[in-house]
């Protein structure tokens, strides 16, 4: 008495996964993409300057503290904090990395006519 082959559990997957694909909603259209990148740009260039600036207060307090040379460290360090959050501002907008001399624009051109060569 042959045996007859079970049915194929991968097709019955298969068929179960088509399915739920289907249902999954599409992801978001193009404008809501790029709104999550700016807020992500928004709260990244903030964050950078509120933590460079409470960095430069903090170096000041502690200066202003072992030297006792209230507030005029504390004033210097913040001084120098702001413009540090100021550079790290334009270094994101402008597409700059940290790294020196690198510029993001540059090197996507530069890998681009390396790969048409």
């Amino acid at each position: 008495m042959p045996e007859e082959p079970p049915t194929s559990s991968f097709e019955e997957l298969d068929a179960k996964l088509k399915a739920a694909r289907g249902k999954r909603p599409s992801k978001g259209s193009e404008s809501d993409t790029r709104a999550q990148n700016g807020l992500g740009m928004a709260l990244k260039i903030g964050v950078e300057f509120v933590s460079a600036v409470g960095v430069g207060v903090g170096i000041g307090v502690l200066l202003d503290y072992w030297l006792e040379t209230k507030p005029w460290l504390m004033v210097v360090f913040f001084l120098l904090g702001s413009a540090a959050g100021f550079l790290n501002i334009f270094r994101t907008v402008s597409g700059y990395g940290y790294a020196a001399g690198y510029n993001a624009n540059n090197a996507d051109e530069k890998s681009a006519r390396k790969r048409s060569e």
